[in-house]
């Protein structure tokens, strides 16, 4: 057994009323009863005090599971592989799992069933039809759901497929074993005429969350920063950028700004690639980490929809077979992705209370009623409000990377999602969640979180007035959340306040903000402003010199800046 140099509690963060000590792990006899339970109590007394004033995340801390959900705790229920299909381990929550996965089809105006039997009258044989959706719950949040829709996105555009090897291949030994039929990855030949035709390039803006931007590396994917830092130097074709590429699409009007994508700066960035050949991989938000803000879907297909016309991306051949050129499949060649972390869950029923009349304005469409959208990500633990982050991803049939006209192979085999084994106390949380509420009770939950957004962008102002200081408030519109001037660490700590800064002109500014979840109140809101009044010191100088922040720019040989990715930012702390 290997012994610190150092007690580990000399150097790790304190944390006010949890002391390192009393959770030190013993290793030759358990830990005394009274001790465990010690730890226990100041762990919940803990937790409990910081969501009394929780304010700054978008994850709902009104809960409601414990009393009828805490017995299966005592089970390990496993939805290991792909949710329609049984399989063997039977301690799973599939039969649930496929009824969350039903009622976001139908609210995201998705296609269902996923699958069905061809003839109820003859032994199980089940299609597909292309046009219906697939998806499954998520272990992690939607972060899962964004690593795992890229990873398609990237084999879908770079012409890859899923076909049946059945060769009878020597063992280590050189002796002959049985193999079962199995898929393997194989790779379309590349066009004679194109040879950019299987290198996507990846857009998204710079308020996109956090995750999308790591998993451009984790997956190898090329951004359009990379390519047209590596192979077009100086050619950027946006106004004013001097030639240089910037690193992400840019938001409109950036700081200032609601925080969504600027459509004509994205249509020139993908008109620039598009004419030269790459499929193009759009990520978009719907509902941004940091200012809640949502992207037009429908406005940036609209945006580069020319640029894929006329280069033959928005319906292409791809053959997978060299000596049968009447082998190919028809596929796209852009893929859009809607990162709808929160607002996937929310917005449908701000759209409900909008044709009800009950709200003057509702959200652009994002959903599978536009047939340019591939995917959508969602995150459980925030709208709905989970113990533990999870979620749901979903795509359409068509866009999975299935053995062509192979009717053997249903919704992927053996295991089409990212995980492998899958939590499934998550979808009996879902599950329990929607099947004790109703459209009815999720829109006057829609109405009250804005009523509550609202009110806190009121009081603010109104402590801008009192304090005769320039707070910055700002709320994108239709947004859970309103931002702020940075204030002092013990207020960010009490509160659990998210931070993001912005760099003006040669000053970092510094920004806090509140989120008004379900769990937020107005005597939460009252108590966070009157603490932000008499609090000395409550706002510390900002904005400040800019110093240059914390970056990771990823290289490899062909590609000498493949992505950047930051340190610090995107909403998280």
């Amino acid at each position: 057994m290997s012994r610190p140099p150092l007690d580990p509690c000399s150097v790790y963060p304190e944390v006010s009323g949890l002391p390192c000590p009393d959770y030190r792990l013993p290793t030759t006899e358990p830990m005394p009863p009274a001790h465990r339970r010690k730890a226990l109590d100041e762990l919940k007394a803990y937790e409990t005090r910081q969501k009394a004033n929780f304010l700054g995340y978008q994850a709902n801390q009104k809960l409601d599971f414990a009393g009828e959900l805490s017995e299966y705790l005592d089970f390990h229920v496993n939805n290991i592989g792909d949710p329609f299909v049984s399989g063997n381990f039977t301690v799973n929550s599939k039969v649930l799992e496929r009824a969350v996965l039903d009622y976001y089809a139908k609210l995201w105006n998705a296609k269902l069933p996923s699958i069905s039997q061809s003839d109820p009258n003859k032994p199980p044989k089940f299609t597909q039809d292309p046009e219906s959706y697939w998806g499954y719950v998520l272990t992690m949040g939607s972060s899962e759901g964004n690593i795992y829709g890229l990873w398609n996105a990237r084999d879908y555009l770079a012409g890859k497929f899923l076909l049946p090897d059945t060769d009878d291949r020597p063992a280590g030994d050189g002796k002959p074993h049985a193999t079962e039929t199995r898929l393997t990855y194989r790779q379309a030949p590349l066009p004679a005429d194109n040879p950019n035709a299987f290198s996507p390039v990846c857009f998204y803006s710079q308020d996109t969350h956090y995750s999308i931007v790591k998993f451009m590396r984790v997956l190898a994917i090329d951004t359009f920063y990379a390519v047209g830092t590596a192979r077009y130097p100086g050619q950027c074709p946006l106004p004013r950028s001097g030639g240089v590429w910037p690193q992400e699409v840019p938001s409109i009007d950036n700081e200032d700004g609601p925080g969504s994508i600027d459509t004509v700066a994205l249509s020139s960035l993908v008109s620039f690639f598009a004419d030269k050949g790459h499929p193009i991989l759009l990520s978009l938000n719907y509902g941004t980490t940091f200012k809640g803000a949502y992207d037009d879907v429908e406005a940036a297909f609209a945006a580069i929809k020319p640029a894929l016309q006329r280069n033959g991306l928005l319906e292409r051949k791809v053959h997978y077979d060299p000596q049968r050129p009447d082998k190919f499949d028809i596929r796209t060649g852009y893929w859009i992705h809607v990162d709808g972390a929160l607002g996937a869950a929310y917005m449908p029923f701000v759209e409900m209370a909008y044709d009800q009349g009950h709200m003057k304005q509702r959200g652009p469409n994002f959903d599978f009623r536009l047939p340019c959208v591939m995917s959508i990500v969602m995150s459980g633990h925030k709208w709905v409000g989970a113990p533990w982050p999870c979620g749901v991803y979903m795509t359409k049939v068509k866009y999975q990377l299935l053995p062509p006209d192979d009717p053997a192979y249903i919704t992927g085999s053996p295991d089409t999602t990212f995980s492998g084994s899958r939590n499934g106390f998550s979808a009996i949380i879902l599950w329990d969640y929607l099947a004790r509420t109703s459209y009815a009770q999720e829109i006057k939950k829609a109405l009250y979180t804005n009523g509550i957004a609202a009110y806190a962008e009121e009081q603010l102002r109104e402590l801008e007035k009192r304090l005769k200081m320039d707070l910055w408030v700002k709320r994108s519109p239709l947004s859970l959340t309103v931002r702020f001037r940075g204030v002092k660490k013990a207020l960010i700590t009490k509160y659990s306040l998210s931070g993001e800064g912005y760099t003006v002109r040669g000053m970092d500014y510094v920004y806090n903000h509140v989120y008004a979840m379900e769990s937020a109140t107005r005597e939460r809101i009252d108590q966070f402003i009157a603490e932000l009044e008499h609090t000395p010191d409550a706002f510390p100088p900002n904005p400040t010199p800019h110093v240059a922040p914390q970056t990771v720019v990823a290289t490899t040989p062909e590609s000498p800046a493949r992505v950047f990715v930051p340190l610090t930012g995107r909403g998280f702390r």
